[in-house]
């Protein structure tokens, strides 16, 4: 019983391997995606002035943290609001220039930005 236990695990591995190799695997894969011209960036004062649900890329420094996820962008100054996920492991300081990618997210009293993504200006 053992002998057919292990020869049925061998054959179920040979086949597993021979079909990975057949369809060209190299290892974990990373996401791919576009690369080409994007959203120019515009400054606050543009933003502001856009319709709710528009996407925008803005370029400039946090100045500081206003809590519960939101922050102060200067650059005319806006707040933004970027979840804890969005970050994806990049810290900045108020001395960083950062691209942030989002949207407009306006309602009756305020207009913020809720942002989608964070990197630092290379």
């Amino acid at each position: 019983m053992n002998k057919f236990i292990t020869a049925s695990a061998f054959v179920v591995a040979l086949g597993l391997s021979t079909s990975a190799l057949a369809n060209g695997f190299t290892g974990p894969q990373q996401a791919g995606g576009f690369q080409g011209p994007g959203l120019a960036p515009s400054s606050v004062a543009e933003a502001l002035k856009l319709n709710d649900d528009t996407p925008v890329v803005l370029v400039g420094q946090i100045e500081k943290s206003l809590g519960d996820e939101k922050y102060l962008f200067k650059d005319g100054s806006v707040t933004v609001e970027i979840d804890n996920e969005d970050w994806r492991g990049v810290t900045v300081t108020p001395k960083d220039t950062i691209v942030i990618q989002g949207e407009i997210d306006k309602d009756f009293f305020k207009t913020e930005i809720d942002v989608d993504s964070v990197a630092l200006k290379k």
